[in-house]
C-alpha cells in the first residue's frame, strides 16, 4: 500500500496472525477514519474478525487500565487468539441483540431521553398552586421516590379470584380442586399438610366451610405441622395425640401466597404463564396506568403531563420541542425567566436528539415504547443515534448489520448516520450482507470464500471497486454479475384467506386478503405495520379458530407482564378459515435459554443419533439405552458437571470464568458412555461435528441424513451440532425452526409465517431460503414473509405492501398484486427500488 493510500486514510490498523473460531492465521489491514465493510457468506468467519477479535482486543486492553475491581462490572469477551494488532483505537460495539425483557425498559430509557425529559419537567413544568418542587426522580416510575404506591410503578395491579383457582367446586382437595397449587409432590405435601391441621381433603371444594375454604385460599400465616402421608386421615390426628415421629414437619402455604410469591420470584418465564393463568390483571386505579404518583402526574408541559407527553410519536414531539429551542427568555409568558433558559436549552438538546432519531427512520416510535417489542435492528439504530450524539472523536464503532429490518428506503437515512460518525473522526467497521451498504462502504474485507472450515480466509481487503476482480468471491457475484430476474410466472392461488376491519397497533379498519397456496411477501417502510398484520393479528385471528403449532412457547422469554399490556386484535377473518388445517408461526426467538438447548436436540437429529449409538454391540451388550446418551440424563451425562461440560470458577475480583470440566474435559458425559463408539467416533465427538462433517459420516443413515440436508440447504452448513443455543444469532434460531418443520411430511392446508428470514443472511443464503419457501408453497402449504429483501419480493408470487409511511403514517394497505403488476404501482414505496434491483 502506498503511503499516498495511508495519507486518505489517516493510518491503518494492523493485525497479524488471526485464529479465531475458523480464521486460519489471517493477516489484514484495515483503514481508520474509514467506513469498512466486512462480508462474506453466513459463517465465513466475519464476525469472528471484527466482534471477535478486533473488539475483543480493544476491549482487552482497555480493562487492563482500569482496576479489577471495575473489570467486574464489565461483561467481558474472552481474550482473543491473535498474535499482533497494531494502531487499533479504542472501540464500542453495538450489536445485534433483543431487547432487555422488562416491561420497565423503553425506547426513553435507551436513549436516555427519558432522563432529561424528567429534568425538564422537574425545572420548567407548569406546577398546579401549593405544589411543591418535584425531583427528577418522582417523574420516574422505576425508582421508589416516583411509583405509584398502589401498583409500584407497573401501571397494572394483579388479583386472584377464587373462581380461578378452583374453577371446578365440585372437586374435592384430594381431586385437585385448588388448581392453582403446584402438581406431583408439593401439591400431594399440601393435600397431607391440610390433613394434619384437621381438613377434610374427601368432600367437595363447595360444601367446605367458607372460612375454611378462605384460609386454604387466602391465608398469609405459614404453620408448620408434624405430616405423616402414609396414614389415612382418620389415622393422623392419633399419630399426632400420641406425639408420633413424622415423616417431616411440612409448612403450609396458601393457594394465593404460592401465585404471587411464583410470579414475583422466578426467573422461568414458563413458570410465569402457569401461575398467571390464576391471576386477573386491571388497569391500577390510583394511577389509572401512568405509573407513577400523584404529584408527578399533577405537573405539566404543554398541558400534558409526563405520560401523555411520553405517548406521543417522536416526530410529532420534535414540532413542539424545535419551537421551544427558538423561543428565548424574553419570549418566554412565564414570570420565572431562570425556567425559561432551562427550558429553551433542555428543549434545543431533546429536539437535536430526536432528529436524529427521524433521520435514522425512528421518528414513528414513541418514548413510552417497550424495549422488547422492537426489533433487534430499530434496538441497534436507537443505540447509534445515542453515540452519535455523544461526538466521541478517534473511536471504532463496530456494527452487527445495521441494516437490519431495514427498508431499502430507509437505508439512505442510516448510510447518512454513519458518514455523519465516520465526519466526526471515527473509524465504523460494519459486518453486513445489504448490498446497497457495501457499496457506500470505503473500504471491503471479504471473508470466505465458505462457511465454517471452507471460510476464515480474506479474499480480499481493498477499496470498493477492487472487488469486482476477485472471481473467487461469492460476494462479488450478487454487487456485480447476478442477473435479477422477476417471477414472470407467478403460482395461482388455491384459494383466499380475507380478514376485514382488522385493527392494531396502527393498523386501522384495513381489508386484506391473502392467497393460500403460494409464497407471499408482505413488505413496507421500516414501523409501517407489517409485523402487526402477519406476526400478530393474522396470527392471533387465526390462533382463535385453530391451534396453532406454538413452537416456541417454552423458550419466550417476554416479561409476562407485558402480555397483559399488548394491544388487543380486532378484526374477523370472512372467507378460506376453514382452508388452512395447521399454523406455524416461524420466529426469531432463541431456541432455548440454556447451552443444554443445541441445534440437534432441538431440531430432533440427535434422538436419532442417540438411537443409532444405543444399537451398537457395545451399548446391546452394556445394556446402555438411548438415555444413557442424552448429557441431560443422570446415568449418561458427567457427575461432576452435571452435563455441562463447564464448571464456573470464582474470582474475588474478577468476573466469573467458566472452563472445561476437569473431569470430563468438556464432553459432557461420564467416561463410560464415551468408551462406546460408531464408526470409531464417541458421542460427544459426534456432537462437535459441524452439519457438513455429520452429512459425510450419516450419509447411509436417510433418517439423520434428511435433517442434516435441510440445514445444509437452508445455509447451515458450518453449525455444529452440539452448537448452544445461547451462541445461536434470531436468524439462526429461526432457520433452526424451519429446519425441524421441513423434517416433517408436507401437506397441504399448512400456513407458515416468518418474520424477516433473511436477517443475517448473505444474498447467496438467500437464494438457497428462497428455494425451500418456493418448495413449501410447490408443495401446497401457504407461505407468507415479511420481507424488505428485494431477491425475496421479486421471486415472490404475490407482493402486498403495508405503508405508506410509519407510525400514524402507516398501517394501511398500499397495493397488493404478483410482482409485475406490483412493479407499476405508483403509490408503492418499495416499487421504485425493486425496479432499480432488477436492473443492477
Amino acid at each position: 500500500m502506498g503511503n499516498s493510500i495511508q495519507k486518505e486514510f489517516g493510518g491503518f490498523i494492523e493485525l497479524k496472525g488471526g485464529r479465531e473460531n475458523n480464521l486460519k492465521n489471517i493477516n489484514v489491514s484495515i483503514p481508520r477514519d474509514a467506513l469498512v465493510v466486512f462480508t462474506g457468506v453466513s459463517g465465513s468467519g466475519k464476525s469472528s474478525l471484527a466482534f471477535g477479535t478486533l473488539y475483543a482486543e480493544a476491549q482487552r486492553r482497555y480493562l487492563e487500565s482500569v482496576s479489577p475491581y471495575a473489570r467486574r462490572l464489565f461483561n467481558q469477551m474472552q481474550v482473543p487468539d491473535v498474535d499482533e494488532v497494531n494502531g487499533l483505537p479504542p472501540a464500542i460495539a453495538l450489536q445485534q441483540q433483543r431487547g432487555a425483557f422488562s416491561s420497565r425498559s423503553s425506547v426513553g430509557s435507551v436513549t436516555t431521553i427519558s432522563n432529561l425529559l424528567r429534568m425538564l419537567y422537574s425545572r420548567a413544568g407548569d406546577y398546579p398552586e401549593g405544589l411543591g418542587v418535584v425531583h427528577a426522580e418522582f417523574f420516574s416510575p422505576n425508582t421508589p421516590e416516583g411509583a405509584c404506591p398502589k401498583c409500584h410503578g407497573l401501571g397494572r395491579i394483579y388479583e386472584v379470584s377464587e373462581k380461578l383457582m378452583v374453577p371446578d367446586d365440585s372437586l374435592t382437595i384430594r381431586q385437585r380442586a385448588v388448581a392453582s397449587w403446584p402438581t406431583a409432590w408439593q401439591g400431594q405435601n399440601l393435600r397431607d399438610i391440610l390433613i394434619s391441621l384437621g381438613y377434610n381433603v374427601d368432600i367437595p371444594w363447595k360444601e367446605l366451610p367458607k372460612k375454611q375454604r378462605d384460609f386454604i385460599l387466602y391465608t398469609n400465616e405459614q404453620p408448620t405441622v408434624p405430616v405423616y402421608p402414609r396414614l389415612s386421615p382418620e389415622e393422623v390426628p392419633t399419630a399426632i395425640a400420641e406425639n408420633r415421629k413424622p415423616a417431616y414437619m411440612g409448612s403450609f402455604t396458601g393457594a394465593k401466597r404460592y401465585i404471587m410469591q411464583t410470579f414475583a420470584g422466578t426467573q422461568s418465564q414458563l413458570m410465569k404463564k402457569k401461575v398467571s393463568r390464576f391471576m386477573v390483571s386491571e388497569v391500577c386505579p390510583l394511577c389509572h396506568g401512568k405509573r407513577l404518583r400523584r404529584e408527578a402526574l399533577a405537573v405539566s408541559y404543554h398541558g400534558m403531563d409526563i405520560t401523555e407527553l411520553s405517548a406521543i410519536p417522536v416526530e410529532e414531539l420534535l414540532v413542539i420541542f424545535k419551537q421551544d429551542a427558538q423561543k428565548t427568555a424574553s419570549q418566554d409568558t412565564s414570570k420565572a425567566p431562570e425556567r425559561a433558559v432551562v427550558k429553551q436549552r433542555i428543549a434545543a438538546d431533546l429536539a437535536s436528539r430526536m432528529q436524529l432519531m427521524i433521520d435514522l427512520g425512528l421518528g414513528y416510535l414513541s418514548l413510552e415504547r417497550s424495549t422488547p417489542s422492537l426489533s433487534p435492528g430499530e434496538l441497534q439504530r436507537l443505540r447509534l443515534a445515542t453515540q452519535i450524539r455523544s461526538n466521541l472523536f478517534g473511536v471504532v464503532y463496530v456494527l452487527d448489520e445495521p441494516s437490519a429490518g431495514l427498508h431499502p428506503a430507509d437505508t439512505a437515512a442510516l448510510l447518512k448516520a454513519l458518514d455523519q460518525l465516520k465526519a466526526g473522526g471515527n473509524s465504523i467497521l460494519v459486518v453486513e450482507h445489504e448490498t446497497d451498504v457495501i457499496r457506500h462502504a470505503d473500504w471491503i474485507v471479504d471473508v470466505g470464500p465458505g462457511a465454517g472450515q471452507h471460510g476464515g480466509e480474506i479474499l480480499y481487503s481493498g477499496v470498493a471497486e477492487g472487488l469486482a476482480g476477485v472471481k473467487n468471491s461469492v460476494t462479488r457475484r450478487y454487487l456485480y454479475d447476478v442477473p435479477h430476474l422477476l417471477n414472470s410466472q407467478p403460482r395461482m392461488a388455491d384459494g383466499w384467506l380475507k380478514l376485514e376491519h382488522v385493527s392494531h397497533n396502527n393498523l386501522q379498519d384495513i381489508n386484506v386478503a391473502f392467497p393460500l397456496g403460494v409464497l407471499t411477501s408482505v413488505t413496507g417502510v421500516s414501523g409501517s405495520g407489517k409485523s402487526s398484520l402477519v406476526s400478530q393479528a393474522l396470527v392471533t385471528l387465526l390462533n382463535d379458530k385453530l391451534k396453532a403449532s406454538a413452537d416456541t412457547d417454552d423458550n419466550d422469554d417476554t416479561d409476562t407482564l407485558l402480555m397483559e399490556e399488548q394491544q388487543p386484535v380486532a378484526g374477523n377473518i370472512t372467507e378460506g378459515r376453514q382452508l388452512i388445517k395447521r399454523l406455524v408461526p416461524i420466529d426469531q426467538k432463541p431456541i432455548g435459554r440454556t447451552p443444554r438447548s443445541n441445534f440437534a436436540t432441538y431440531s430432533g437429529i440427535f434422538d436419532s443419533i442417540r438411537k443409532r449409538f444405543a444399537a451398537t454391540p457395545e451399548a446391546r451388550k452394556r445394556r446402555y439405552d438411548a438415555g444413557w446418551f442424552s448429557f441431560n440424563v443422570a446415568k449418561g451425562r458427567c457427575p461432576r458437571c452435571k452435563g455441562e461440560g463447564q464448571v464456573m470458577v470464582e474470582l474475588l475480583f474478577l468476573p466469573s470464568v467458566y472452563t472445561p470440566c476437569p473431569e470430563c474435559h468438556g464432553s459432557r458425559y461420564n467416561p463410560k458412555v464415551l468408551e462406546v463408539g460408531y464408526k470409531e467416533k464417541n458421542i460427544a465427538e459426534v456432537l462437535d461435528m459441524t452439519v457438513e462433517e455429520a452429512l459425510v459420516f450419516f450419509e447411509d443413515d436417510p433418517a439423520i441424513a434428511r435433517g442434516l440436508n435441510v440445514a445444509a440447504d437452508l445455509g447451515l452448513a458450518y453449525l455444529k451440532l452440539g452448537q448452544p443455543a445461547t451462541e445461536l444469532s434470531g436468524g439462526e434460531a429461526q432457520r433452526i425452526k424451519l429446519v425441524t418443520e421441513l423434517q416433517k411430511t408436507q401437506h397441504s392446508g399448512t400456513m407458515y409465517v416468518l418474520d424477516e428470514p433473511t436477517t443475517g443472511l448473505h444474498p447467496a443464503d438467500t437464494d438457497r431460503l428462497l428455494r425451500q419457501l418456493k418448495n413449501l408453497a410447490e408443495a401446497g402449504s401457504t407461505v407468507i414473509v415479511v420481507e424488505h429483501d428485494l431477491q425475496i419480493i421479486a421471486q415472490s408470487d404475490w407482493v402486498i405492501e403495508i405503508g405508506p409511511g410509519a407510525g400514524s403514517h402507516g398501517g394501511r394497505l398500499v397495493a397488493a398484486g404478483t410482482p409485475q403488476e406490483f412493479m407499476t404501482n405508483k403509490s408503492s414505496v418499495t416499487a421504485p427500488y425493486l425496479k432499480r434491483y432488477l436492473k443492477e
